[in-house]
């Protein structure tokens, strides 16, 4: 129950980010068909659960080679998703305006929103690595699922109201992120 309530809290502090942009591709696109708000959906979610597995593959290669790294894993994911969260926090606190480009979303657009909002999903590889492979690809699919389901409202909620959750949600994401990065490291000490 615990590895399902932290994989879904992950998931919701990952997705923020991409929530926020799915908010200004929505209204940004207010005429958006239902087949390409899945994919926009779609991609984010994709990202969102490559990027941990990719960040688990690299600490299972380095562990299993050097295994006093190991120790350091709750440091170095208390310290990634703290840095991650904090900077979430800080730009949603101090965002009065989220810039966004005016006409239709194209795929590489997509593509390059998709990786750039993923890329501190990469950390939580750390955070992960006491996962064998088959909880791992469980995790990836439970973040995966939740980003899909909250882009897709993002897009959704950004058509009909812009863009004036897009701060709140990345405030949402920091504290999540932090929350999370605290609960890896105390309890990696019982």
């Amino acid at each position: 129950m615990t590895f399902l309530i932290n994989n879904l809290l992950l998931g919701v502090g990952l997705a923020m980010d991409a929530f926020s942009v799915s908010l200004a591709n929505g209204l940004n696109e207010p005429a958006m068909c239902r087949r390409k708000i899945c994919a926009v959906a779609g991609v984010f979610a994709f990202f969102q659960a490559l990027m941990p597995l990719l960040g688990w593959l690299c600490v299972h290669t380095l562990v299993q080679y050097f295994r006093a790294f190991e120790g350091y894993i709750p440091w170095i994911a208390l310290a990634l998703l703290g840095f991650i969260g904090g900077k979430m926090l800080v730009e949603g606190l101090h965002c009065k305006d989220e810039g966004c480009c005016c006409g239709k979303l194209g795929v590489w657009a997509l593509l390059v929103q998709g990786i750039a909002t993923s890329i501190d999903a990469l950390s939580v590889g750390f955070t992960i690595a006491e996962y064998g492979w088959a909880h791992a690809l469980l995790a990836a699919a439970i973040i995966a699922a939740v980003t899909f389901v909250i882009c897709l409202a993002g897009v959704l909620i950004g058509r009909k109201a812009g863009t004036k959750l897009a701060g709140k949600a990345g405030v949402l994401g920091g504290v999540i992120l932090i929350f999370i990065g605290l609960e890896i490291f105390v309890t990696s000490w019982f």
